[in-house]
């Protein structure tokens, strides 16, 4: 039970990451998805699975609760791109239809990704893929171009974890802590922004970051305006806010203005004394699993 407001930060720390548990599930439905491509797409298929691995915040373990899903790269042999080179879709559908004889609902194909949908969370959206010679992955967009075919994008999950952990190591490994606090801070406030959009703004806010995260809260609130558009670090999306709207954006300004202000009467209360002020302060930015005091 937390005493003081730095306890309460640990407490509340403890509480995003997942538990042993947690992880053991999610080694596991990536073990089963793995095996239902690999039964599907064998070395007979003439659209051969090479590899899986679990992508996005749970390998760059900036993942927080509750954990609704997670997204496994599934790599197939370069013959998969040129067979769809013209229709990134009936590629995406293909993998949709050979999992649908397993016994979990499959709900489809969400644009880039086939998702299997559990009794029990996490699901897994599968992200089939082709490596690129020149690094990172063919996917599926999920767009069409001007001749209404189906488009592929580049992408590369291994650079952005690699950059993320470079970043973290950079500063101190105060990072991930931070930014999964962030990461609840941007749920409880109507996730304006994408997750790894979020860890990018967070890695290039800060050019030293120091293990107080009350102060390191209040810094990211304050100077993050100006971080909003940030690029993809392995060179592949461009602008990574260019899915917001105006509005969006100003929504975002506002939350990041409102916590800004509430940090700092949180630091102020602590610092005179009203450990419990400051707590309640905290959990409106955080929300109602922030330890009271």
């Amino acid at each position: 039970m937390a005493s003081t407001v730095p306890q309460a930060f640990d407490e509340f720390e403890a509480k995003l990451r997942p538990t042993d548990n947690q992880r053991a599930r999610i080694a596991d439905r990536r073990r089963v998805t793995a095996g239902y491509l690999s039964e599907s797409f064998g070395a007979s298929s003439d659209m051969q699975l090479l590899s899986t691995k679990v992508i996005g915040s749970t390998d760059r373990d900036t993942i927080i609760r509750p954990i609704d899903d997670i997204d496994v790269l599934a790599v197939f042999e370069d013959e998969a791109f040129y067979n769809y080179q013209s229709d990134s879709r009936k590629f995406l559908y293909r993998v949709r239809d050979a999992l649908s004889k397993y016994r979990v609902k499959v709900v489809g194909a969400r644009g880039q990704a086939v998702r299997l949908f559990y009794d029990a969370e996490p699901h897994v959206d599968i992200v089939p893929a082709v490596k690129r010679d020149s690094g990172g992955y063919f996917i599926p967009s999920g767009e069409t171009d001007w001749l209404g075919r189906h488009k592929w994008i580049t992408t590369d999950p291994d650079e952005h974890a690699r950059w993320i952990s470079s970043q973290n190591s950079a500063l101190g490994s105060n990072l991930k802590p931070l930014i999964r606090l962030l990461k609840r801070w941007n749920r409880v406030h109507s996730s304006h922004v994408r997750s790894f959009h979020l860890e990018v703004m967070a890695a290039e806010t800060f050019g030293t970051l120091g293990s107080n995260r009350r102060s390191a809260s209040q810094k990211f609130f304050e100077w993050a305006g100006e971080k909003i558009s940030v690029k993809d670090p392995a060179g592949h999306s461009g602008d990574l806010s260019s899915y917001m709207t105006w509005y969006t954006r100003a929504q975002f300004r506002t939350s990041l203005d409102a916590a800004n202000k509430r940090a700092k009467q949180a630091i102020a209360a602590e610092d005179a004394g009203n450990r419990a002020e400051a707590a309640r302060l905290w959990r409106i930015i955080y929300g109602p699993e922030f330890p009271a005091l």
